[in-house]
């Protein structure tokens, strides 16, 4: 009895294994067909990176430094010990890093893509307010507003022209004839881009739809964390699913 019991065990463990092999296998055929660039992605994430780091240690940075910013940026009035300034400055360091990453992806790649853009229009408009009026409230909306408003650009694609957005985004890297299955990935994206808006607009504490007094710090961990992990989870999710629509590896390489 124990050595079938092993042997049962031994070959769930292969299953395993061979079933993980196969779903990354695919995932990364997956990437390298849509031609994803990780270190664009990593740096698409980095004016977040460094908008959660100039917050979490605000109170670490030179006096010296915060006098250079207030001379410089006269609006920004920055007191060195004061905690709640914190959000100001990371938001101000996320405005400048946006606009060196639209800069950069101009001059290297001499291409800007849409979404950067609209990023940078809304956190000009929502961060710039935040500054100038001393209100985070205009910064904790930002992420809602940006993901309703994908949300609606995608929803609009379905009646708009021929195909879905997500169809003109993948068709030539996956072929898909089922048009059923295009809307599908589209409504896919459509609640996901809700959600992710709707999951800020109850984490914000400025907002707080809920009276669920969620910190600013509890909202600064949640925007990095807990958007970029929703995406990489469905992004991933995603993958997954599309895979079975590439064309076999194997057959690739004969």
């Amino acid at each position: 009895m124990g050595v079938l019991l092993w042997g049962v065990v031994r070959w769930l463990e292969l299953v395993e294994i061979i079933v993980t092999t196969a779903i990354i296998n695919r995932v990364n055929l997956f990437v390298d067909h849509i031609g994803l660039d990780l270190m664009k992605q990593l740096l698409d994430f980095l004016p977040i990176l460094l908008f959660f780091i100039v917050y979490k240690f605000y109170l670490d940075i030179p006096d010296g430094i915060i006098a250079s910013i207030n001379h410089w940026v006269p609006m920004m009035e920055l007191s060195p010990e004061q905690p709640s300034d914190a959000i100001f400055l990371a938001t101000l360091v996320i405005i400048i890093a946006t606009l060196m990453q639209v800069a950069i992806s101009a001059i290297v790649l001499k291409k800007v893509e849409k979404m950067p853009l609209i990023v940078l229009a809304l956190l000009l408009v929502f961060g710039g307010a935040t500054l100038i009026l001393k209100d985070a409230l205009f910064i904790q909306w930002k992420p809602t507003v940006i993901n309703w408003l994908f949300a609606l650009v995608f929803f609009g694609s379905q009646w708009i022209g021929d195909k879905p957005l997500i169809q003109r985004m993948l068709g030539q890297a996956i072929e898909i004839h089922e048009k059923r299955i295009w809307l599908k990935l589209n409504l896919a994206w459509i609640a996901f881009f809700i959600v992710s808006g709707t999951a800020n607009l109850i984490v914000a504490p400025e907002i707080d739809p809920f009276g669920l007094q969620f910190s600013e710090a509890a909202w600064v961990d949640f925007k990095l964390f807990g958007l970029m992990g929703m995406t990489m989870l469905f992004v991933i999710g995603q993958a997954v699913y599309l895979a079975k629509f590439l064309p076999d590896a194997n057959k690739e390489t004969d």
